[in-house]
């Protein structure tokens, strides 16, 4: 057996080709065949070719955002720590994760709800252009749902790749239905690496 011998750039360039090269025919715009791509670097999965879902527009929305500093708000501390910070910063936005807050905390227990719901409803006060990246949590995006539909949300960018097998498809296609901008992995499958690797993903089309 041989084995390659490569730097880390060079072997993430040859895994870039070796994917485009894997996937095949597809449908993506040129502005979401870089997410999709890179959601495969990260998962090696290439059930994302067929249910990573775009609504019209929504990278475009989600670097619009970002170019004006939005506040990445997530739903795991593991997803807002593989978010690139450093590029983040440089375009003047920040990463938020509320779930260990301590008022979050005594919201969910108060209300008889998750955490991952009231640090939604925590978010939702922040100033400023919002993307979510959910990558765990369904009722984090049911709670986005009914904040969005009853006019109390506008968020500028929804991510919604929560994994699991209760409420999750559901949610998902709650979100595909709530007319925001939307990157959506239908069906069981996501995570909060795929959550953070999708926003490193329109970073890198804006700057590395």
């Amino acid at each position: 057996m041989k084995l390659a011998q490569a730097l880390p750039m060079e072997i993430e360039h040859r895994s870039f080709e070796i994917i485009t090269e894997e996937m095949g025919p597809h449908h993506f715009s040129q502005k979401e065949l870089p997410v999709v791509k890179r959601v495969i670097h990260t998962s090696a999965d290439f059930d994302y070719v067929q249910n990573l879902t775009f609504t019209e527009n929504a990278v475009e929305a989600g670097l619009s955002a970002l170019q004006k500093g939005a506040t990445v708000v997530t739903d795991t501390n593991m997803a807002k720590a593989g978010i690139n910070k450093k590029i983040l910063a440089e375009l003047g936005g920040t990463a938020e994760c509320f779930m260990a807050d301590p008022d979050v905390e005594k919201l969910a227990k108060s209300a008889g709800t998750t955490r991952a719901v009231a640090s939604m409803e925590k978010a939702a006060s922040l100033p400023g252009p919002l993307i979510f990246a959910v990558g765990n949590a369904p009722t984090a995006l049911i709670k986005l749902y009914e904040l969005i539909t009853q006019k109390q949300l506008e968020p500028a960018l929804v991510i919604g790749v929560p994994v699991g097998f209760v409420n999750v498809v559901e949610a998902k296609e709650l979100i595909l239905g709530a007319k925001v901008p939307a990157i959506v992995a239908r069906g069981r499958k996501g995570g909060s690496n795929v959550a953070a690797a999708i926003v490193n993903a329109l970073l890198y089309q804006i700057k590395r």
